[in-house]
């Protein structure tokens, strides 16, 4: 009976064995779709347009994302986030990725990062309809961004909402909203 036991298993272990060792070899992978992701090398920070610029400077931000300190204010029309961070590398990284993205919103230019939230795409399509402003202060980058379009007012406090959670949560937040969970 044992003997038997064995021959049944050893095919199941094979079977399941494969999969699991190409996982740990390749740091972290998972993934309900097949591809995966991999926290060790970040590939879902790239993009159909993204320089490798940006989506380095998204990887100093989710590594480092427990310096930061964010508020956000939504008001009728829009919203006022101030985010900083207290690490000088991820502060530059924050400060260059959010001129980056304002100025690609005001151009209509969607990098389309993999991990992208779908709020970005109402953000991109009604890119006319947004008015920004940015300062960068000793309180940190502060953005205000109106609209008199209702449908944009509500993506800008969803999209606020998702950075804060990422500022908050790093990856899990981004992994939670992928898989269908909420912040």
């Amino acid at each position: 009976m044992l003997r038997t036991a064995i021959v049944f298993i050893l095919p199941l272990l094979a079977l399941f064995a494969e999969p699991l060792i190409a996982q740990g070899m390749h740091g972290h992978m998972h993934g309900a779709d097949g591809t995966g992701h991999d926290e060790v090398t970040m590939p879902g920070l790239r993009g159909e347009d993204a320089t490798p610029e940006e989506s380095m400077e998204l990887e100093v931000m989710f590594r480092g994302f427990e310096t930061f300190t964010r508020s956000v204010t939504n008001l009728p029309n829009g919203i006022r986030a101030v985010t900083s961070s207290s690490d000088p590398a991820v502060m530059e990284a924050l400060v260059s990725h959010v001129t980056g993205m304002l100025t690609r919103i005001e151009d209509g230019r969607d990098p389309k990062i993999f991990i992208q939230s779908p709020t970005l795409d109402i953000l991109f399509a009604q890119n006319d309809d947004i008015e920004t402003e940015i300062e960068i202060t000793d309180e940190g980058v502060v953005v205000t961004q109106t609209s008199d379009n209702p449908d944009v007012v509500a993506a800008l406090h969803t999209h606020a909402a998702e950075v804060s959670d990422m500022a908050e949560r790093g990856m899990v937040a981004v992994h939670e909203r992928m898989m269908g969970g909420s912040n």
